[in-house]
């Protein structure tokens, strides 16, 4: 069987190249006899492998010297609990919910401390990303916390929100190297990689060194402590090699492209494809502002259940995968992260103008 299209939101699509070189490497990697899936963590072949990791993402998002690069387990939803673990000095954050993950992100932190939501744009189902310019930021709260790109609800923080000069943390798992950021305008900025970058069953998280300190929550543990992490780069217990391994080739890649500058152009055109079609379709359209849609995830429906779940069926019978919507919100959602060729959306338009005129 040929391969599909694959619109998933996560696990996602990943590079061709990438899956053929770890293929490749799967039974002897590089000569030393051994899949990187057996061989131990604490080895120099692996050694090298997590450095050059590190290197080619520090390469790839300019990340100043002064931040911390952690592999770590659990994905971003542990760290929505290590984010309140180690930053609550006064236990107060202002949580900025613009979707599902920031909801349970807020919802977790509540378990530690006084967390307020200064903004949400859940009055609309989360179609919208609210005005941050001038939020009622508390003078002594320890962070203000937001999710970059929503990928259920398909919203995208074009312009990061005024935090009045406290610590801004982000929720990039949707996002991730999808497009060049300054990382210096964030305390922490962290994802989980199987959307835009590799194999489930792992976050990276880029943090300040300041704020990687032994002034954690009382009774936090010792594994979602960052300085555990950081003190013994990444590797206090074993870490989720494969997906490390798996990650590195893929930051080769994305090198290889041309960096995010590239990844961006040729991301903005893919997303201008179905955008340009929703809008100007009679059958479909898109649920978000136009000025808030996110270049990852893009979510349509056609305001008709049955309808919707026809098209789905239709979708994947002829080779478009996942498309279905999130429980949530119901209708359609493409997916379209780094890996996604252009040629794919353009089919997936395609298929969708020929199911509009039979459906009308």
């Amino acid at each position: 069987m040929s391969r599909v299209y694959n619109f998933s939101a996560g696990p996602a699509v990943l590079p061709e190249e990438v899956l053929k070189e770890a293929a490749a490497d799967m039974m002897d990697y590089k000569g030393c006899g051994m899949s990187v899936m057996e061989m131990s963590h604490r080895s120099k072949v692996f050694d090298d492998i997590i450095k050059t990791a590190e290197a080619d993402i520090r390469e790839l998002m300019n990340i100043p010297d002064n931040y911390k690069v952690l592999f770590l387990q659990g994905g971003a939803s542990q760290q929505f609990s290590a984010v309140p673990l180690n930053l609550m000095k006064n236990k107060k954050a202002d949580y900025i919910v613009t979707g599902q993950w920031a909801k349970k992100a807020f919802q977790e932190a509540k378990n530690y401390g006084d967390v307020v939501a200064v903004a949400s744009s859940e009055d609309k189902t989360f179609s919208y990303i609210p005005d941050c310019s001038d939020l009622p930021i508390r003078e002594d709260a320890d962070y203000v916390y937001i999710c970059e790109n929503n990928t259920i609800y398909g919203t995208k923080f074009k312009t990061l929100p005024n935090t009045k000069g406290k610590i801004l943390v982000s929720d990039v798992s949707s996002c991730f190297l999808s497009e060049p950021v300054d990382v210096s305008k964030y305390g922490v900025i962290y994802g989980g990689v199987q959307k835009n970058v590799g194999p489930a069953g792992m976050v990276i998280s880029i943090i300040r060194e300041d704020l990687i300190t032994d002034e954690c929550l009382p009774g936090t543990p010792t594994m979602l402590k960052w300085k555990t992490q950081a003190d013994n780069d990444s590797l206090y217990n074993t870490p989720p090699c494969w997906t490390i391994y798996v990650c590195g080739l893929v930051f080769k890649w994305l090198k290889n492209m041309g960096g995010l500058e590239e990844m961006k152009k040729r991301n903005e055109a893919k997303a201008k494809i179905l955008y340009d079609f929703l809008d100007n379709s009679e059958l479909f359209k898109g649920t978000v502002v136009p000025e808030d849609r996110s270049l990852m995830n893009v979510p349509f429906i056609t305001g008709d259940a049955e309808k919707d779940a026809k098209f789905i069926a239709e979708a994947k019978a002829k080779g478009f995968e996942n498309l279905k919507g999130h429980r949530s919100v119901g209708g359609m959602r493409a997916s379209i992260y780094n890996a996604m060729p252009q040629e794919g959306v353009e089919k997936l338009v395609e298929f969708m103008e020929s199911y509009e005129k039979e459906n009308k």
